[in-house]
């Protein structure tokens, strides 16, 4: 259930509602949350650091590593703080071994940065090379007990680590599918307006001019930077997902969400391709209308029933409600056939109108396969195929590089190792 059916069960007044709707979603949003969690394990580490080491100077190396290592999903905290722990233990002991062997120079400065970055990527520690290098010089800086500043410091980092890392285990951060879910149906959304509005052309305009059509075709072009801003909120959901507690189907909320975003993916293409076919017709037609006015009302109708298909397919994809689902479907299921009989009528249509004049006829052609892309991807049998073979796949993956792993989340769930197929530990 949405925010705003929440509220409106409550029933809270309407002027009331939409203040309470944005401030829900204001503090549900990553950058909030992200923003708390991370204040408050930065405090926690400094205080159990100054519980361990000297006040002075001041440990606050820990706050720093907790800062950096708690990030908005449970997945990300585990790669990133061991990625961080072992970027600055792997400069600290390259700035002992330089001090060791020569004092702080300009010459020996530049070997200690060079030394640090080529020990960064050997030890494959990916955005956090630099910190090698910059745990090295500030360890090299310190002009006084060298070797005590440098073990410090590599404490002050695994406290900051260890709190991050206990911080978003015991406060499991919140799962983004919401925020995901809500983001395909915003594209979903742009697509079906789209659509009504070309079917509107069609049947409204008459004649419609080339520069009205090609307004068009950069409109259903910039469908590519929405549909990247929602493949970053989809990873971003997949990432918090992994490792949660909070989870228990997180594999097939993750392929359910991803295989929907693919398909909106393909239909956006097909809708570009789809308003480019209008804009070539356009070109030839421009003292008349593109199509006669039966085929016209056929094509804004279709248009129609295609715009409702997309709508249900995000919310059967983005809901997380049984009931829901099956409403979804049931809508997809009927936008689909009533489609697909319009579409045969549109064809007939279409075939005595070329018969007559039968020019451009490859562009009717081409209309027509690209609306049966879409219905061919939107169809429900379609999906539940696709939606099982990345299962299967997925899961084939998880026990190729896992099979222990696999095997001790069997048993802990009560099933029957001996009765899965054994996986091939390479």
């Amino acid at each position: 259930m949405s925010e705003q059916a929440r509220v409106e069960r409550k029933g809270m007044p309407v002027g009331v509602r939409e203040p309470v709707i944005k401030l829900v979603r204001r503090t549900t949003e990553p950058v909030a949350t992200q923003t708390l969690r991370s204040t408050a394990a930065a405090v926690i580490s400094y205080v159990v650091a100054l519980m361990f080491l000297p006040p002075q100077p001041a440990p606050l190396t820990a706050p720093l590593t907790a800062l950096l290592v708690v990030q908005v999903t449970l997945y990300a905290t585990l790669t990133n703080g061991i990625r961080r722990v072992n970027s600055v233990v792997a400069g600290v002991l390259v700035a002992i071994g330089f001090s060791a062997l020569v004092g702080l120079t300009w010459w020996s400065l530049g070997l200690t940065i060079f030394a640090a970055l080529i020990v960064g990527h050997l030890v494959r520690v990916s955005e956090y090379v630099p910190e090698v290098a910059i745990s090295a010089m500030l360890v090299l800086g310190v002009t006084q007990a060298v070797g005590s500043a440098a073990w410090h410091r590599v404490l002050e980092t695994l406290i900051g680590a260890g709190v991050g890392l206990l911080f978003n285990l015991l406060f499991a951060p919140p799962v983004w599918v919401q925020s995901a879910g809500a983001s395909i149906e915003g594209l979903a959304a742009g697509m079906s307006r789209m659509l009504r509005a070309m079917g509107d052309d069609i049947a409204g305009l008459g004649h419609i001019s080339v520069a009205h059509a090609a307004g068009r075709l950069h409109e259903a072009r910039r469908l590519d930077h929405a549909i990247v801003e929602v493949d970053a909120s989809l990873r971003q959901a997949e990432e918090s997902l992994r490792f949660n507690p909070r989870v228990r189907q997180g594999l097939l909320a993750r392929v359910v969400l991803r295989t929907g975003l693919d398909t909106l993916e393909i239909c956006a293409v097909v809708l570009r391709v789809l308003s480019r076919t209008l804009t070539d017709l356009a070109k030839f037609r421009t003292d008349e209308p593109l199509f006669p006015a039966d085929v016209a009302a056929g094509l804004k109708e279709l248009f129609g029933h295609m715009a409702g298909a997309l709508e249900s397919f995000a919310r059967l994809i983005t809901t997380q409600v049984a009931a829901n689902a099956e409403e979804a479907e049931t809508r997809l299921t009927e936008a689909l056939a009533a489609g697909r009989a319009i579409r045969d009528r549109v064809a007939d249509l279409l075939l005595e109108d070329v018969q007559e004049h039968p020019r451009q006829w490859q562009l009717h052609g081409a209309l027509l396969a690209e609306i049966d892309r879409v219905l061919d991807e939107l169809d429900v049998d379609k999906r539940t195929e696709r939606l099982t073979q990345e299962l299967d796949r997925s899961a084939a993956d998880l026990d190729e590089r896992h099979p222990r792993l696999v095997a001790l989340t069997r048993r802990l769930r009560g099933e029957d190792v001996a009765a899965a197929p054994p996986a091939v530990e390479t």
